[in-house]
């Protein structure tokens, strides 16, 4: 349920918070005072597209936060989906600048319009003017329904969602066998090369890494003999550095008979000029084994090329193509042996699909058991509430055994609301001929059929007064007291009858101050709540209006005990 909204600077609103009850809460107030604003404000909240027209003249920018209470299994399974926090609580915020830049947070986390929308779908159904008609959506229709088949359309959907598992099991094995039998053999003379290909060329983890090095030796090899050959002189040569570290030694130890400090020293340079000596001659033999073999650089230069073509072809590295040979073994082998396991798993296919196709019949016959009688009580409903001549009927598609390919875990074929609000009119699908006040009178015939079933925490209904008066503002103010034990309304009304059953009363009023207009949204109590009705009852709360408003609000809450 929605459990507060605050606003701030929008439209004509400065400032403004609402604390709504669980039950049946209504908004009055006179032509023009801004009540339709605050249900633009939940729909800005809820979602809906921003207009930057909606911030307050003079301000920099709006915003609106709504907190909403939920026990919906779907919300905390969306939620996590999401990675978003919420426990029972979710608090959404969102801000509109004069420059059109806006920021959504839920619970103080970012999200996107998109992902909000997914959330308060679950939370909130709007009815009047505004893109959260629930029940314009087909697929919504169908979860209508379906809700109230309850369990036998639940066990039906059930045996259809494992029979669909089996079914993607079976699909799935049949892909790894490659399909028919001109299928597998294209498959197989395509691993049969792959295969062939990777096995001849022997690859080895590390053999490119060494074979880039043989080709820079190849590449550089006159540097690397000029290097060598200049290391050599230096170290080994008549008064290289050999002979002089030797020279140093000899000369240190001369002196070893003035002090053991001299003998060290000697000692020392020995071990260095040997170091040396060996440094020189491992130098030399790898000057004497540089050779420029012209036969094995171009092998190198041929196997790289060879290896860089396999990697092209098979992943990008040595380490993925060899992985690829793996797997093409193994595919190879199950599709040489797998002309018997196909057979049979084809056998399964058709067993299963024929199953699944019997299963969606079933699914369908507990739908139109239930829509039978679901669409005459809702008929009757509307025409107590003016819409003497209604007709409401549920149309499920065709579909045939040869469409089980395209069956889901809702079944086939789907439904349509028809609907016509005249005598002789014929049924049309409810999005493209319902209005906006019997859409909400439509949607109020609904939700009455289904008070005791659970589904959305919050109905707000927007011009639910449209064409009616009278006797039939009486009934929608009872069917909102049945609906309102279970499920939170937020309505606009001007109907002194529907005022009087709320349980929370809310007056939306514009006045001036300092040369500008504010629209305040009060909070009634008893008193102020009995004033109003007697508003709306004759434009004036004088001694006559104010009787009557008792009257009313006596004859409410007679209703609502004997509930």
């Amino acid at each position: 349920m929605l459990k507060s909204l605050s606003i701030r600077n929008v439209a004509l609103i400065e400032s403004a918070d609402l604390e709504f009850s669980e039950g049946l809460n209504v908004l009055s107030g006179e032509t023009g005072a801004g009540k339709s604003v605050i249900l633009e404000c939940i729909d800005f909240v809820l979602g809906a597209k921003a207009d930057k027209g909606m911030i307050r003249y003079g301000a920099s920018e709006c915003l609106v936060r709504a907190e909403f209470t939920f026990r919906d299994p779907a919300i905390f399974e969306l939620l996590r989906e999401m990675d978003l926090d919420g426990e029972d609580t979710l608090v959404i915020t969102r801000k509109l600048t004069t420059e059109g830049k806006g920021s959504l947070k839920l619970n103080g986390c970012p999200l996107t319009a998109t992902m909000l929308r997914r959330i308060t779908s679950l939370l909130v159904d709007v009815h009047g003017q505004s893109e959260h008609f629930y029940l314009l959506k087909e697929s919504n229709q169908l979860r209508l329904l379906d809700t109230i088949a309850g369990e036998p359309v639940a066990g039906a959907k059930r045996e259809l969602s494992a029979l669909l598992a089996e079914r993607r099991d079976i699909l799935a094995e049949l892909d790894l066998l490659g399909g028919d039998a001109g299928e597998r053999d294209r498959r197989l003379d395509i691993l049969r090369f792959q295969i062939d290909e990777l096995t001849r060329a022997h690859l080895k983890e590390g053999e490119e890494e060494k074979l880039l090095v043989s080709r820079e030796k190849f590449r550089n090899a006159e540097k690397i003999k000029d290097g060598l050959s200049e290391t050599r002189e230096y170290l080994l040569s008549d008064g290289g550095c050999a002979d002089c570290l030797r020279g140093a030694a000899h000369a240190l130890r001369s002196l070893s008979k003035f002090s053991e400090c001299y003998l060290s020293l000697a000692e020392r340079l020995e071990n260095v000029s040997a170091e040396i000596e060996d440094v020189g001659d491992e130098t030399e033999r790898e000057l004497d084994s540089l050779g420029m073999d012209e036969r094995e650089a171009e092998r190198v230069e041929e196997r790289l090329d060879e290896l860089k073509a396999l990697k092209k072809k098979y992943g990008g590295s040595i380490q993925a193509a060899m992985e690829f040979l793996q797997r093409a073994e193994d595919e190879r082998e199950l599709l040489e042996n797998g002309a018997e396991r196909y057979e049979k798993l084809s056998n399964q296919l058709t067993a299963v699909e024929d199953k699944l196709y019997a299963a969606c019949v079933r699914l369908t016959e507990e739908r139109k058991r239930a829509a039978e009688g679901f669409s005459e009580r809702v008929t009757k409903e509307l025409s107590t509430l003016n819409i003497a001549s209604a007709d409401f009927r549920i149309e499920f598609g065709e579909y045939t055994r040869e469409d089980v390919g395209k069956a889901t875990s809702e079944g086939l074929g789907g439904v349509k609301f028809l609907f016509s609000a005249n005598k002789g009119e014929p049924l049309k699908e409810l999005r493209n001929i319902i209005s906006g006040g019997e859409m909400s009178r439509f949607m109020l015939a609904v939700k009455a059929q289904m008070s005791d079933v659970a589904g959305l925490g919050t109905y707000i209904f927007d011009e639910i007064d449209a064409g009616i008066g009278g006797k039939t503002s009486k009934v929608v103010g009872e069917k909102f007291c049945k609906i309102a034990k279970n499920t939170q309304i937020i309505a606009v009304s001007h109907l002194a009858r529907i005022a009087s059953f709320a349980d929370s009363n809310f007056l939306i009023e514009k006045t001036e101050t300092a040369g500008r207009t504010l629209t305040h949204i009060l909070l009634l109590d008893g008193e102020g709540k009995k004033r109003e009705i007697a508003r709306l009852i004759g434009g004036d709360t004088g001694e006559i209006s104010m009787r009557h408003a008792e009257e009313l609000l006596q004859e409410a809450e007679d209703y609502k005990k004997s509930l």
